[in-house]
C-alpha cells in the first residue's frame, strides 16, 4: 500500500511539473527563415506563430506564389524547431520522476 501512495505522489508531482513546463512553452521561441532570409517566422513552444517578417521586395504581384511558398516553408521550419524545443523542455521537467520506459512519450501531452 505504501508503494501505491508513493506512486500517487510521483504522479501528482509529474502533473505539477508538466503544468509548469507547459506554461514556460509560451516563452520559448525559435525563428526559421526561407528564401535566404527574405521570410522569417518566429514560433513559440506552443507552436503558435508569434512573428513574421517579410522582405519588402517580395510585395509585388508577380511574386505572390513565391511569397506564399516562402511563408509556408519558414513557418513549417519554425514549428518543427519549436516542437523539438518543447520536447526538450518537457523532458527536463519530468526528469527523475518516472523511469525511462521505451516507447513512453510524454510529448503528446503538449
Amino acid at each position: 500500500m505504501l508503494d501505491m501512495m508513493k506512486m500517487m505522489g510521483k504522479v501528482k508531482e509529474m502533473q505539477a511539473r508538466m503544468q509548469e513546463a507547459q506554461a514556460r512553452l509560451a516563452n520559448i521561441t525559435t525563428t526559421a527563415e526561407a528564401g535566404a532570409g527574405m521570410v522569417e517566422a518566429t514560433v513559440n513552444g506552443k507552436k503558435e506563430l508569434v512573428d513574421l517578417k517579410i522582405d519588402k521586395s517580395l510585395f509585388t504581384p508577380d511574386d505572390q506564389d513565391m511569397l506564399k511558398d516562402l511563408v509556408i516553408a519558414a513557418v513549417n521550419k519554425a514549428i518543427a524547431e519549436a516542437e523539438v524545443l518543447a520536447k526538450e523542455e518537457l523532458k527536463k521537467s519530468t526528469e527523475g520522476i518516472l523511469p525511462n520506459i521505451p516507447g513512453f512519450d510524454l510529448s503528446s501531452m503538449l
